[in-house]
């Protein structure tokens, strides 16, 4: 449990990382060596997933304790390098307490296509999640990453990295995670009612505003609000999108009887 100031131990942050690296792995979210993972267990202390091993296969002992400066106080192993971004939202934002970081394969999609969460077509997206923008492509372990999602960490749950993954952060290391699941379940939701059925009903803008009022009395006040409010789509899309289906489906018939 939290102590009163609202950190876990280290050994229960530990702990945790573990049950959420291996979440992870089982749900697909990460292969190889990919992901990272860190909690705060105090103002300026952080406990964050090593590099170069598999976060469905990671032991206590090869995790590394470091301060918010990036200096590491505990541990064999050297620290993701893609860390520099975790400390930087922990700095952007000392209220969260846990970050995650992630390539699910529907919220890689939509990053690498360029296309945000951003549709008041979802209602619980709009309730829990909120808006997932896109952080300008930025070389992996390099300074240019935390310059990218600075932007968006005291406004949003997440965002997705161009061309990359997602990242996300919480109060705790699960609600952190849970954001991801919201993530990639969303980022399906939008290529299954978008790009394969080719159609999506949007919420108007009375009913945006009253989950907007809902979100907040759950004590939520990330999330920003949907760009697209409109009652309904422009029939002009729909129809080339409708169009660009067809002849995606009928050359897949053409190279299926090939």
């Amino acid at each position: 449990m939290p102590d009163q100031e609202g950190y876990m131990t280290d050994k229960e942050a530990r702990a945790a990382i573990i049950e959420i690296g291996k979440r992870m792995y089982v749900r697909n979210f990460v292969s190889a060596n990919d992901g990272n993972i860190s909690v705060k267990v105090s103002d300026t202390e952080l406990w964050v997933t090593p590099t170069g091993i598999s976060k469905g296969y990671m032991r206590e002992e090869e995790l590394v304790k470091m301060d918010l400066e990036g200096k590491v106080l505990e541990g064999a192993s050297s620290p993701s390098s893609e860390v520099k971004m975790h400390l930087r939202v922990y700095q952007e934002d000392p209220s969260v307490q846990a970050v995650t970081h992630a390539h699910p394969l529907m919220a890689t999609a939509l990053g690498i296509a360029g296309k945000a969460i951003d549709k008041a077509v979802n209602t619980e997206a709009v309730l829990a999640l909120g808006t997932v923008k896109i952080a300008e492509y930025a070389r992996p372990g390099t300074y240019e990453v935390p310059e990218s999602i600075a932007p968006f960490v005291r406004k949003y749950n997440g965002v997705l990295l161009a061309n990359h993954g997602a990242l996300t952060w919480g109060s705790d290391i699960y609600q952190a995670f849970y954001k991801l699941e919201s993530i990639e379940n969303c980022a399906m939701t939008e290529i299954i009612t978008q790009y394969i059925l080719g159609r999506q009903n949007y919420l108007n803008k009375s009913q945006v505003k009253d989950l907007l009022a809902i979100r907040e009395s759950m004590g939520i006040y990330k999330g920003g609000e949907p760009v697209y409010t409109r009652e309904t789509p422009d029939p002009d899309l729909a129809d080339r999108e409708e169009a660009f289906i067809e002849k995606i489906a009928r050359r897949v018939a053409e190279l299926l009887k090939e």
